[in-house]
């Protein structure tokens, strides 16, 4: 690569000659004008390309003379611009024709029509599980190539668009890219912003039509083949390994998930350019200590970078590093030197011309930044490190993780409203482990079929690197004010963008970067100290706090500091974990299950990480058993006690005091057994009353409201029951009285919760009403003046 020139370059080089960005106004304007196209119709699209196109011509004929002569000026920028115009018309012009595919007529009829039709399809990806609600089965996403449909009243649409199918047959599971099937379903209209025709929801198990292509074939058998390398080793390192070397993540643990979130290491589960580079640099030393020609290892690079494609899936970022690196083994076979920077540009425009859907790609967008600002900021921050005498291997794992954490902070901004202040040093830890982890598993997965000890062997080998990236991502993650909050979306991406370039430009000049300097050191030691003793979050005198967490219960309750009970456990260890982490909570005297639906249980591995439960508050109705089981396992190994309570119990620690209202006595051939026996409890913390109603439906507030007085359940607070639904008695929610209803919800949950009539029956009431779905995170208040509500922010959906 170009190295910066100047005697001080410590950003960008001084000059635009220090790079080759003949290429990069194509590149960009190709992107940009697909992503554009995707939200656009095919003619409106086209229309775009031809008004380009025109600019183009137009520029092109004044430049050579033909229209005039131009100035210097003008000569010399007007190529840049016809450049950044044809990468505008191939951009919408590619999409346009893409377009046209999609939004064909005959299929529109059908999609328009929720036909039920047969389809034949050829499988693009691997089958996706998402988390399902809860007591659903998981959904499988599975990306096909329509060849035909054939509805029930004899239609038949042939045309190469593509199908989303959600299925949830387990037969589903198994398919590998290539592989041709028929599947029956009902269509339904996609999202828009995409290349996606239709969405077939099947109705039973695919028929495959023979098997897929050989080389997916020996492709999934080195997968499961390193899975089942990785099944002796814990949960953490076998679940993170195939996800560093294949970015096969279906086994990796949610709570390692939401640490390499918070510490910015996400990436490494991503297949990217870096794995691409471990394994060609692998095969370059072996091929230098065979003493093979260059020509020969040229080959040998093209092979094993075909191989490894196939081997993790053509993804996004995977494509335009295997494009980008079969660019530069054709310059290197031409004798020619290997132009980087070109090369990543020529890889953009030709993957978003093959596949304009990429432009949206937040996967292909964060690879092309990372590898932009290796390209163009590690070079230069390498050497100014190295004249201030730091060791040049130092210096280059110094430069390398932070130009690509600067290159990427933008969008990671906008889609976490978040700036991490732990990556940088994150990802500079790891380093020495990725290449070992990486190289060892592929190792691993190559020699499972034949010698499967030894590829468990590598695999343990591999444990090890792995292993050290959970450490440094679990204790990153820990660390207080590891991350800030910042605003979301769009404008959160081109404001850290804007703050990016011109603390990039000032650090140019000597005493401007002297001068950002003092005032990040000054920032930083004037602000953190405050978050860290008067943070935002959460907000101070809070007195409960329902937890984001999808379509689930989740509510904490203070004790003292750094501890708290805590209400049910949601549906993801990692979301409740995120939640009391964020809330300081170390130490959890009590742990109240309302009922063991998944719903309110499954996360209880998140509440038990790294904390201390003393005891467990369980109802009388163990149903279901899958519940009750996973809620006394966790309870064992946490050495926690665990009472099941009669109506009457009370608790007392620190301000918050509970009381057991319900059920009066269980509850049998309801609507629903497990959610007509949740436990109710009236709690009241520093004065202010909550009642806390599990998923009580009208059974059993009809039972409560029997057999205990109305004031019984009056209340401050109500955390709405049941989220929402529509099963609620009228005179309940007229007894509790409440100045503010939490509905712990998700979003799009499929229940229809929470139920409209529910929502208006408690305003009319006069309580105000927020929803964890659209609010994010809710802490009620007390201070002076009374009760106030602070909304944390929507979390996006798991």
């Amino acid at each position: 690569m170009t190295g910066q020139t100047g005697a001080d370059a410590s950003g960008p080089a001084s000059g635009s000659a220090a790079f080759d960005l003949r290429l990069a106004g194509l590149a960009v304007a190709a992107w940009l004008a697909a992503l554009a196209a995707l939200h656009l119709t095919a003619t409106t699209a086209g229309v775009l390309a031809a008004v380009a196109a025109g600019l183009a011509l137009l520029t092109g004929a004044h430049l050579l003379g033909l229209l005039g002569r131009p100035a210097g000026t003008a000569r010399r920028y007007g190529w840049i611009a016809v450049a950044v115009l044809l990468g505008l018309v191939c951009g919408a012009a590619a999409t346009a024709a893409r377009l046209a595919v999609r939004d064909a007529a005959p299929i529109r009829e059908l999609v328009d029509a929720r036909a039920v039709v047969d389809a034949e399809l050829v499988v693009r990806n691997d089958p996706r599980p998402t988390r399902g609600a809860a007591g659903r089965p998981a959904t499988l996403l599975v990306r096909a190539d329509l060849v035909r449909f054939t509805s029930r009243d004899g239609r038949r649409v042939t045309a190469p668009a593509r199908v989303l199918v959600l299925a949830t047959d387990p037969a589903w599971r198994g398919l590998l890219p290539g592989q041709r099937l028929t599947a029956e379903g009902r269509l339904a209209a996609p999202r828009g912003g995409d290349l996606t025709a239709a969405v077939l929801i099947a109705t039973g198990p695919p028929a495959p039509h023979g098997p897929p292509p050989w080389l997916q074939r020996a492709a999934g058998a080195l997968r499961a083949g390193l899975q089942r390398a990785c099944e002796p080793l814990p949960d953490e390192q076998g679940g993170l390994l195939p996800g560093l070397v294949v970015g096969d993540t279906s086994r990796l643990a949610p709570a390692v998930e939401e640490d390499f979130r918070v510490t910015g290491m996400t990436h490494l589960n991503a297949v990217s350019g870096s794995n691409v580079a471990i394994i060609v640099g692998a095969v370059l030393l072996l091929a230098r200590w065979a003493r093979v020609g260059p020509g020969v290892a040229v080959v040998l690079c093209g092979l094993a970078l075909i191989g490894f494609v196939v081997l993790v899936r053509p993804e996004a970022s995977v494509l335009r590093a295997a494009t980008m690196g079969a660019i530069g083994l054709a310059a290197l076979a031409a004798g020619r030197p290997r132009a980087a920077l070109p090369a990543l540009c020529a890889a953009v425009a030709v993957l978003v011309l093959v596949d304009p859907q990429l432009a949206r790609d937040v996967g292909f967008a964060l690879s092309v930044l990372a590898t932009a600002g290796l390209l163009l900021l590690a070079p230069g921050w390498r050497d100014a490190l190295r004249r201030r005498r730091v060791p040049p291997g130092l210096a280059e794992a110094l430069a390398v993780p932070a130009a690509a954490q600067v290159a990427c902070g933008p969008v990671i901004a906008g889609i976490s409203g978040t700036v991490s202040l732990v990556a940088v040093p994150a990802n500079l830890l790891v380093v020495p482990a990725i290449a070992p982890a990486t190289v060892l598993g592929v190792a691993a997965a190559v020699v499972s079929p034949v010698w499967p000890a030894g590829a468990e062997f590598a695999a343990w080998l591999a444990s090890w690197p792995a292993w050290w990236l959970v450490i440094v991502a679990r204790y990153g993650a820990a660390l207080p004010a590891g991350t800030l909050p910042w605003p979301s979306g769009v404008t959160g991406a081109l404001l850290l963008a804007g703050v990016t370039v011109a603390l990039l430009l000032a650090a140019r000049r000597r005493v401007l970067r002297r001068l950002v300097a003092v005032c990040a050191a000054a920032a930083l030691l004037g602000t953190l100290p405050v978050r860290l003793l008067a943070s935002g979050w959460p907000p101070p005198g809070w007195v409960v706090v329902a937890c984001s967490v999808g379509q689930g219960d989740a509510l904490v309750l203070p004790v003292g500091a750094g501890q708290a009970v805590v209400v049910d456990a949601g549906p993801d260890p990692a979301v409740v974990d995120g939640c009391l982490r964020r809330l300081g909570v170390r130490e959890i005297p009590l742990l109240v299950v309302s009922h063991f639906h998944a719903d309110h249980v499954a996360g209880i591995a998140g509440v038990f990480r790294g904390r201390r439960v003393a005891e467990v508050l369980t109802p009388q109705w163990s149903e279901p058993t899958y519940g009750s089981f996973q809620v006394g396992l966790a309870a064992r190994a946490g050495s926690a006690g665990v009472i099941t309570p009669a109506v009457g119990w009370r608790w007392r620690a620190g301000e918050v005091e509970l009381v057991v209202l319900g059920p009066p006595y269980l509850l049998r051939g309801t609507r629903s057994d497990p959610n007509n026996n949740s436990l109710v409890l009236a709690a009241s913390v520093a004065g202010v009353r909550i009642l806390l109603s599990g998923d009580a439906e009208t059974e059993e507030q009809r039972a409560m409201l029997e057999h205990a007085p109305p004031d019984a359940f009056r209340a401050e607070v109500l955390k709405v029951a049941h989220h929402g639904s529509a099963y609620q008695d009228p005179e309940f929610v007229t007894a509790v009285r409440p100045a503010v209803a939490l509905v712990s919800v998700g979003v799009d949950n499929g229940y229809g919760h929470p139920n409209p009539g529910m929502l208006a029956r408690l305003s009319g009431a006069g309580a105000r009403v927020l929803r964890t779905d659209t609010d994010g995170d809710l802490a009620v208040v007390r201070d002076g003046r009374g009760l106030a509500v602070v909304a944390r922010g929507a979390r996006p959906e798991r």
